[in-house]
């Protein structure tokens, strides 16, 4: 299949196509006049691509898992990776939680403003120790 109808089939722009074949995730055949071809397997493989990416992988290491995948078969090594990932994921969903709280304190201060000073931090706990008590 040519380039256009895989983008449309896996739910992907042609670009992202041309990407992923430039990282080295998906290899097209080529036509004799240069055309890329894909084999029916390349709409599941870019799906798993796109999860993977989804999950917060980065191409380098999408490169290295999907051999692993193939093969049903994960090396410690690799294995390493993917919990690195996990726990560089986690720590950022704790800071992007608290971005979230800091921003909810704010729009509590912004929608219900007494009349005292404006508080210099937004932590909530340092808030309600200052007489600043967002609900």
């Amino acid at each position: 299949m040519r380039i256009g109808e895989l983008a449309d089939r896996a739910g992907v722009s042609t670009r992202a196509l041309r990407y992923y074949e430039e990282q080295l995730l998906l290899i097209p055949r080529r036509t004799s006049g240069g055309h890329r071809s894909y084999t029916e397997a390349a709409v599941e493989r870019v799906k798993l691509i796109q999860q993977l990416y989804s999950a917060g992988l980065g191409s380098r290491l999408i490169v290295a898992l999907l051999p692993a995948i193939d093969a049903h078969s994960m090396g410690p090594e690799l294995l390493d990776r993917l919990l690195e990932e996990r726990d560089r994921i986690e720590t950022k969903t704790g800071e992007l939680q608290a971005a979230s709280r800091r921003l909810n304190t704010l729009i509590e201060l912004a929608t219900h403003p007494d009349n005292e000073s404006c508080p210099t931090s937004l932590d909530p706990d340092l808030l309600r120790a200052a007489g600043h008590a967002p609900k």
